[in-house]
């Protein structure tokens, strides 16, 4: 199914949901905060010499900016691509993923400052406050990607698919100029990681009670170049038999079994269906800013007429 480039237009600016306003009010409250109580970040940023007993910073971490450009990128991102993650998932599995996402990577930053900590001996592992909304943030491209990956940016003549990989890039890229980008690294790499993991195996489908998404268009390997995947897909495979012994044959449909049951969710053909929904949500909602666009340019037009 072809797609077209993504544009914008004059309603380009709106359409925001209100669940997506409503954590970016959190979000701006948490910076301001912590610029009226510095002290604040102790309690709410993720500090691993302190996580326990404050285990909630693994929670709250990840709604609390310490930068003005923080909260600008957060919020930007949180707007623009909650409104075409929200309306196709549902604001119920929208807030589901978000806080699943943001946990799994507080917990993951936390545990790998814990092991560089005891492998270096340096405290600064230890009590380095760490917060952010760009693990989530990292997260939504891996749901842009499941759900239009062939789609294109207009702008940057590139598909979507390969937007989660080039943030990864150049993520690191500049890790290796700035230690500030360096801190953020781990949140983004178990952001994306997660958010797969999360969508592959275990996000539910309400409109037909289907669990992950077992294409192989969304496989691990798609996150890599072609002439990689053939030494990714081998790895790729211990850990996919790990979490739910896929089962692999030439002549049967592939799919995610546990205890020898297939796990639902586990038809590739349902996976295409949902991708197909999304880019027809996609194409509906920018048939839709189009024609707002046309009606309110006419609208100025017969004003100046009238006014003349």
């Amino acid at each position: 199914m072809s797609t077209p480039a993504i544009s914008g237009g004059t309603s380009f600016f709106t359409g925001f949901t209100r669940l997506c306003k409503g954590l970016a009010v959190v979000i701006v409250g948490g910076h301001v905060v912590v610029q009226i109580l510095p002290s604040a970040v102790e309690y709410l940023a993720l500090i691993p010499a302190r996580t326990i007993p404050f285990a909630w910073n693994l929670i709250t971490a990840g709604y609390l900016e310490q930068t003005v450009y923080g909260v600008v990128i957060s919020t930007i991102g949180l707007l623009f691509i909650g409104k075409l993650l929200e309306p196709i998932w549902g604001s119920r599995e929208f807030l589901k993923f978000i806080f699943v996402v943001n946990f799994l990577t507080s917990l993951g930053v936390f545990v790998t400052a814990i092991s560089l900590y005891y492998i270096t001996r340096q405290e600064n592992y230890l009590y380095m406050p760490m917060s952010g909304f760009q693990g989530v943030l990292s997260g939504f491209l891996v749901g842009v990607k499941q759900i239009i990956p062939d789609q294109e940016l207009s702008l940057l003549k590139i598909k979507v698919k390969w937007l989660p990989s080039i943030a990864l890039l150049v993520s690191i890229m500049i890790s290796f100029f700035t230690e500030e980008s360096a801190a953020y690294l781990p949140t983004l790499i178990f952001g994306t990681y997660m958010s797969w993991i999360y969508l592959r195996y275990f996000q539910k489908k309400p409109e037909t009670k289907l669990r992950g998404d077992p294409s192989d268009e969304f496989a691990f390997s798609t996150f890599f170049p072609e002439f990689l995947r053939p030494v990714i897909d081998p790895i790729a495979s211990i850990f996919d038999r790990m979490l739910c012994r896929r089962r692999e044959t030439s002549d049967e449909p592939r799919g995610y079994t546990l205890g020898g049951a297939p796990l639902p969710g586990s038809d590739p053909i349902e996976a295409s269906r949902r991708r197909e929904r999304g880019a027809r949500a996609l194409e509906e909602r920018l048939a839709a800013e189009r024609l707002g666009a046309a009606s309110q340019a006419e609208g100025s037009q017969g004003d100046a007429t009238e006014n003349v």
